[in-house]
């Protein structure tokens, strides 16, 4: 996939979690959220969202959303980019997101952010430039895509554009 953005912000909210009697930063995922994993990772091959660098919550959900999908994008485009795990990303805010955000090195074209709500879905919102604006329900699994004109240094609000946004019935077909 091509377009005009230097950079491309990939959101990807952690798919289904279970809820058994665990501390909430060690909740695994439910069987749906490991059925519709690898499916966005799929996806993200297959529409050409390919990421440079994955930044990955430390959540149990969060990481086992990424074993998975990188599985579906491996399938899809033979791809595995580098993962870190970062633990600001799990119950991050707005602001603290786009911090990190603004601290990926500008080699990296694309990065994937697997994280939480509301910090996610929030981000989008807030990144975005109407129109389109993204959906403010941000479902698990979902993906939102965002082009930025310059650097992550300079990401801010109305900065960038939604390229793409794709629940797990939508990648399916």
């Amino acid at each position: 996939m091509t377009d005009d953005y230097a950079r491309r912000l990939v959101l990807l909210r952690h798919a289904k979690s279970d809820w058994p009697d665990v501390a909430d930063h060690e909740r695994p995922l439910a069987k749906r959220g490991r059925r519709d994993a690898p499916v966005a990772g799929r996806w993200l091959g297959r529409s050409g969202y390919t990421p440079d660098a994955v930044v990955c919550s430390t959540a149990r959900r969060a990481r086992e959303t990424w074993d998975l999908a990188a599985g579906g994008l491996a399938e899809a485009t033979g791809a595995t980019p580098p993962v870190r795990y970062e633990p600001r990303v799990y119950d991050a805010t707005v602001l603290g997101l786009l911090m990190l955000v603004r601290e990926f090195p500008d080699e990296d074209r694309t990065v994937l952010i697997v994280g939480h709500n509301p910090g996610l879905a929030e981000l989008a919102v807030g990144l975005a430039a109407a129109p389109p604006e993204p959906p403010s329900a941000f479902p698990t699994a979902a993906i939102a895509v965002l082009g930025l004109a310059g650097d992550w240094a300079d990401a801010g609000p109305g900065e960038a554009r939604l390229l793409a946004f794709a629940v797990p019935a939508d990648m399916r077909s």
